[in-house]
């Protein structure tokens, strides 16, 4: 804070000389006879007014001094005004060149994220083509390798379906020899050989003699064998077989018009009597026994 150091002006000699004025005025007109003269008069009047001159005069200057103070004082603070506006100028220009500044480098940025997003966009593109591309190669590759374990699995189980027929066709043989011993050891054969198949799924639907003929259900050994009215099956060639629930092959059957009343052996199952008397294929094991009928 600044102080100001006021030269006040003495004020005692301008009052001793209004009082010696007013004084000699006062012993002019005391000493004077009346009526006063013209010279008495004026002198009078212009010793008070000289002394009322003189005792205001020093006020009137120290009101000017003041005055010019004031106006000084308003000076610096205006000065010190125009140099804070200077320095919030300077700090205008200083925070504009500041904001141009980061302009550019926002401009900069922002074209180098659209760089960034176009490569990337470029990049997801090529690598979704990539994926695609890769997807329907394996795709493929799995279409391939799926049509080649199909392929394979209808081999290994046709190969399997026939190992059966054989199986099933040895059995037939060895029940027509009549040997109860060989027929016994070419049931076991048989059941251990379905039952291995049937671990992989494949199980066999078998056939009885003397059912009643369905197309659903049964299918003629030969395509030129005609089929008579209320056909009776009279032998079973092969029994069918079905894999994972899926019938694969019907029982291939001969048929008759007529009910069978001859002698015949039936080796159509294999299944021990501890199954219900009765196996997958749907035949009642009697084995190497005789059925007599009228």
């Amino acid at each position: 804070m600044t102080e100001h150091i006021t030269a006040r002006l003495p004020k005692w000699p301008f009052l001793v000389s209004d009082l010696a004025l007013l004084g000699l005025a006062s012993f002019i007109v005391i000493r004077s006879d009346w009526p006063l003269g013209l010279w008495q008069i004026a002198f009078c009047l212009v010793a008070t007014a000289l002394g009322a001159w003189l005792c205001v005069f020093p006020f009137l200057k120290e009101y000017h001094a003041a005055s010019k103070l004031a106006e000084s004082n308003a000076l610096s603070t205006a000065l010190a005004q125009i140099r804070n506006l200077e320095q919030i100028q300077n700090s205008i220009a200083k925070a504009t060149g500041n904001w141009m500044s980061v302009h550019d480098h926002s401009e900069k940025t922002i074209a180098a994220a659209n760089e960034i997003s176009k490569q990337i966009t470029t990049e997801a593109l090529a690598f979704r083509q990539f994926l695609e591309k890769a997807n329907q190669s394996e795709k493929a590759h799995l279409r391939l390798e799926v049509e080649k374990l199909r392929r394979s699995e209808g081999e290994w189980l046709q190969v399997l379906v026939r190992v059966l027929d054989h199986v099933y066709a040895l059995n037939q043989a060895g029940a027509r020899s009549g040997q109860a011993a060989l027929i016994s050891q070419l049931i076991q054969f048989q059941l251990a050989c379905r039952d291995a198949a049937r671990r992989v799924g494949l199980v066999p639907v078998g056939a009885n003699r003397y059912d009643t003929f369905d197309p659903n259900a049964h299918q003629l050994a030969s395509a030129q064998e005609s089929l008579p009215p209320r056909a009776q099956v009279t032998e079973v060639f092969a029994v069918g077989y079905s894999y994972q629930g899926t019938l694969i092959r019907k029982p291939v059957v001969s048929v008759s018009p007529e009910p069978q009343t001859e002698f015949t052996l039936s080796v159509e199952s294999s299944e021990p009597a501890s199954e219900d008397n009765e196996d997958e294929t749907g035949e009642h094991p009697n084995q190497g026994k005789v059925e007599a009928s009228s």
